[in-house]
């Protein structure tokens, strides 16, 4: 099967630099682990997952509700439109969202998935009890810890979550994989466009996952450390999340890396255009995202000629090339990453491109691609805060005292 995904990026790099970016990363590569993320088989048991989930009665749930943050949900959120069930993604403990998603669903027509590796992630945890005083019926997807024996307790049927960086790993593990497959969605061709893409981006030869990877280097050599996202489709912006999380987790570290971050677009036009456009140059690059055929899309009705009869999606993408070519014509460095349409295989292929360019790019920066180290820190603040259930007010004055010392005569 062909590719769905092009890359158009400007400035282009010169032969010489792309071929010494690949020599670095071939020498590179060996430091760190190998991309497991590229086995699109051996972590999935489908045997072992489906003889869970006839334990599950499917016909009769009609919303998934999925309990997971970072790499542990981020995969599916970029399937997630695709699902034939509603779904209800909660990343978080927040009031709102929990209060909005009892109220739209029903504990006798409603799986929870609670998702977690380590079992200690505390957005997760606390809000298990929520559902299960319901009589919400689980699903866990855990190896280990607080989450495990609270699953357990409630005899709730657990399949496991292997032990690897969870960013990479929601793609072709049950953690991407058992909650698309509940929803409806056709986890077979989205595990299809990932082997495709991985073929063709991972051969560590000029592709252009490793062109892109090349630019995003080339302009960190010149300073650049931001990377802006533009996501012209909302079917698009969960994998774009998935972006923004590993530039931002897998490079960021020992000094290094990019900060990746997104608005929707074409609001974006509106917000940040100007300085993008506008303002202070050699920080930010702007990369555009869109699908070339959207499902579902609309033919529109106007008194304006050059509108009427045009698809939504269509003059949406107009805006999107116009944005681009504005980028280039000030002089810009900017890329546009574009998929065929948001189907399950192309959303594989997208995904594996994504995980190809952050993998090359650690390369490039020399920095292990796979760990997260200083995630923890503030775990450990928070919840040391909450055990000794220390006041907002104490910890006020302890955040005086610690960024007295830190911070000095700073300015």
């Amino acid at each position: 099967m062909k590719l769905n995904t092009n890359l158009e990026y400007y400035p282009k790099v010169p032969t010489e630099k792309l071929l010494e970016h690949v020599d670095r990363i071939k020498g590179n590569k060996n430091k760190w682990d190998e991309p497991f993320f590229t086995d699109t088989k051996s972590y999935l048991d489908f045997n072992e997952i489906h003889e869970v989930l006839d334990q599950l009665n499917l016909d009769d749930i009609e919303n998934v509700i999925v309990l997971g943050t970072g790499g542990s949900i981020q995969t599916f959120l970029a399937l997630k439109h695709l699902g034939k069930k509603k779904i209800h993604a909660i990343p978080n403990s927040r009031a709102v969202e929990l209060s909005e998603c009892l109220s739209n669903t029903r504990a006798d027509n409603s799986l929870v998935i609670p998702i977690s590796r380590g079992g200690e992630t505390l957005d997760i945890n606390s809000t298990i009890g929520i559902f299960a005083n319901r009589g919400y019926k689980f699903l866990g997807l855990s190896s280990r810890g607080t989450m495990h024996e609270i699953l357990k307790s409630l005899n709730s049927p657990i399949l496991d979550v292997p032990d690897l960086s969870g960013r990479f790993a929601g793609s072709m593990t049950n953690v991407g994989i058992v909650p698309a497959l509940i929803a409806g969605i056709d986890v077979n061709l989205f595990l299809k466009g990932l082997e495709t893409g991985y073929e063709e981006f991972m051969n560590f030869e000029s592709n252009i996952a490793l062109d892109f990877a090349s630019f995003l280097f080339s302009l960190y050599e010149k300073d650049y450390g931001v990377i802006f996202s533009m996501p012209y489709s909302k079917n698009i912006e969960g994998s774009v999340g998935l972006f923004v999380q590993e530039i931002s987790e897998s490079t960021g570290k020992d000094g290094k890396g990019f900060i990746g971050t997104y608005q929707e677009a074409p609001l974006c036009q509106h917000s940040v255009l100007e300085y993008l456009l506008g303002g202070k140059k050699g920080i930010v690059i702007p990369i555009i995202w869109l699908i070339e055929k959207e499902v579902p899309d609309l033919i529109l009705d106007s008194t304006i000629d050059f509108i009427n009869g045009q698809s939504a999606q269509t003059i949406v993408n107009y805006q999107a090339n116009a944005t681009f070519q504005a980028f280039i014509e000030q002089g810009i460095p900017s890329a546009k990453i574009s998929v065929k349409s948001p189907d399950e295989y192309s959303i594989g292929n997208l995904i594996s491109l994504i995980q190809s360019v952050v993998y090359y790019l650690c390369l490039l920066l020399d920095v292990n691609w796979s760990d997260n180290p200083k995630v923890v820190i503030g775990k450990k603040i928070c919840n040391d805060a909450l055990k000794a259930k220390k006041t907002f007010t104490e910890w006020e004055k302890e955040r005086k005292k610690i960024a007295k010392l830190k911070y000095g005569t700073f300015f």
